[in-house]
């Protein structure tokens, strides 16, 4: 082994060579699971395997061809095409011919697009080709339906801390890995949280710390590690989780979840003029009336962050997100709008009654339009006793509720239907109530 042919990396020469040396997955691989019924009946079909960076998916690919005695394809569809496909598709009409099957390996299935997925499904139909293919995104939105009809998904879940430490004892002790290498205690305790589940990162880690320092120290492993940057596909399934995530703690007056969710999005790398647009959100569904300044503070912070950028505008993400987190709860205005378009969506249309009418002109006027319209400042009494609605008409769109500021706005809301209805009353006495 010379300088112009290094070793292959430490994650590399140490990937399992059989099933029995996976290291997780124990939900797919222990007795009686589904991979090892597969196994153990000797027919595997088309597989999505979905799971974090650095779980074993293409090694367990690899080990899943090997155990069925196929022909193992791996493409990467990052840089594969239609064109590799078929190329694939032709070896495998050869290999068929001896009695052997194919399996292809798709890497990152997610990356082809619509028609490149198509391409594989007459052959996956038909039995040539057995497709694996690995994903870090959903499923669901990342594969074509037919396609995902005709394999079946697996969930890999990220390594445990204990998995992880273990692993990196395996390294140490395992030929394959870093003879001759030791490490302390605390240095791989810190490894294994550091890495997240993540075996690659894990390993590729320890093998630049292992040239820091012997025995690898907690410090040599923070130089190797780098910058802690917590893993989010800013366009992925991770990104909506934690906005999820933030939204329902702010919502819950969680104030403490509220900031970690809000930290671990802006130090993913998060668009921060996009959570600044959902906080403003949150501060108009979640907050409302019952505390008004909420929501100026919300756009406060957004218009902050956008002049000042990051870092020094996340500081106004966090104060909006701890004073929504803390205030006062209402989503009376959300539920009432959301009842008012499902009345237009979904009922008569109303028309406007004359009163209520525009009248610019002459002939509109002679039409009725405005007729009869009571100017409240002129005559508040007049102003309640005449209708907003045509008649027979009736609408119950707005509640508020007893938070905060908008219990006082309840107590107004409430005499005002009293006003409203004593009006309606005036104008039809056979509706009035029997005296007490």
């Amino acid at each position: 082994m010379t300088l112009f042919d290094p070793p292959a990396p430490l994650a590399e020469r140490l990937r399992p060579r059989t099933v029995a040396e996976v290291v997780g997955q124990s939900h797919l691989l222990g007795p009686g699971k589904p991979l090892t019924r597969v196994l153990q009946s000797g027919r595997l079909g088309s597989l999505i395997l979905w799971g974090p960076p650095g779980v074993g998916k293409t090694t367990l690919a690899r080990l899943l061809a090997g155990e069925v005695g196929a022909h193992f394809i791996a493409l990467s569809a990052v840089t594969a095409g239609v064109k590799d496909v078929r190329e694939a598709v032709t070896e495998a009409e050869r290999l068929k011919g001896r009695g052997q099957r194919t399996i292809l390996f798709l890497d990152e299935i997610h990356r082809f697009n619509k028609a490149q997925q198509d391409a594989l499904l007459p052959h996956v139909e038909s039995g040539l080709l057995t497709l694996i293919g690995a994903t870090t995104e959903n499923p669901s939105f990342e594969v074509n339906p037919a396609l995902r009809s005709r394999a079946r998904t697996l969930v890999l879940q990220a390594l445990s801390t204990e998995e992880v430490r273990g692993l990196l004892q395996r390294a140490l002790s395992d030929e394959r890995g870093l003879p001759g290498v030791s490490a302390e205690p605390e240095a791989l305790d810190l490894l294994a949280r550091l890495a997240e589940g993540d075996a690659r990162r894990a390993l590729s880690t320890l093998e630049v710390a292992a040239t820091l320092s012997n025995p690898v120290t907690p410090e040599a492993v923070t130089e190797a590690f780098g910058r802690h940057l917590p893993q989010m596909d800013k366009n992925g399934e991770d990104f909506y989780n934690l906005i999820s995530a933030l939204h329902k703690s702010v919502r819950g007056s969680h104030v403490d979840a509220s900031l970690y969710w809000l930290a671990r999005m802006i130090e993913g790398g998060a668009d921060t003029l996009y959570v600044a647009r959902r906080i403003v959100r949150m501060a108009a569904e979640d907050i409302g009336l019952a505390d008004p300044q909420a929501l100026r503070l919300a756009v406060a912070a957004r218009d902050t962050a956008e002049f000042l950028g990051s870092p020094e505008g996340d500081l106004a993400l966090a104060q909006a997100v701890v004073y929504l987190a803390l205030a006062p709860k209402s989503n009376s205005v959300y539920v009432a709008w959301k009842n008012a378009v499902r009345a237009v969506q979904e009922g008569e249309t109303l028309p406007v009654p004359l009163h209520l009418r525009n009248a610019p002109t002459h002939l509109m006027r002679e039409q009725g339009y405005g007729k009869g319209y009571a100017y409240y400042f002129d005559d508040p009494e007049g102003s309640f006793a005449q209708d907003y609605l045509p008649d027979g008409a009736h609408l119950d769109l707005y509640a508020p509720t007893g938070e905060g500021w908008e219990a006082r706005v309840a107590e107004r809301w409430r005499k005002l239907q009293e006003a409203h209805g004593e009006s309606e009353q005036a104008r039809d006495p056979e509706e009035k109530p029997a005296p007490a």
